[in-house]
């Protein structure tokens, strides 16, 4: 192998990777489990492809093809993750929202419990 093309692919690489930490760093607040997977994906992909690309005399395309592939295949897997998430949340919600009725239902219990007592 060529030294310029070990080169090129070690700036490939570098640049690969860097980017999408600086395009997030960019964003105005924090990332989203979807969005944390795509770029994730994408890095690994373009790593991998890179890896790959370099065996076959193309570094740069490999990338490029590995990044696209991965950052589709992160964003699925994401968005599947941020539904659980999401659907999570909502259930924890709805238990909280039970365990206040069923306390304030003991209360009220105990109170009509005082009442009866009081009339005897």
């Amino acid at each position: 192998m060529k030294i310029t093309s070990s080169r090129q692919t070690s700036t490939v690489l570098t640049l690969l990777l860097v980017c999408p930490l600086v395009l997030a760093s960019c964003a105005g607040g924090p990332l989203s489990t979807r969005e944390k997977s795509t770029l994730g994906g994408a890095a690994l992909g373009a790593g991998t492809g890179a890896i790959i690309g370099s065996v076959t005399g193309s570094a740069g395309k490999g990338a490029l093809i590995g990044g696209a592939l991965g950052g589709v295949a992160g964003a699925a897997t994401g968005g599947a993750l941020q539904s659980q998430e999401q659907e999570q949340a909502e259930q924890q919600r709805r238990i909280e929202e039970q365990q206040r009725d069923i306390e304030e239902q003991r209360r009220e219990l105990e109170e009509l419990k005082r009442r009866e007592r009081r009339e005897y």
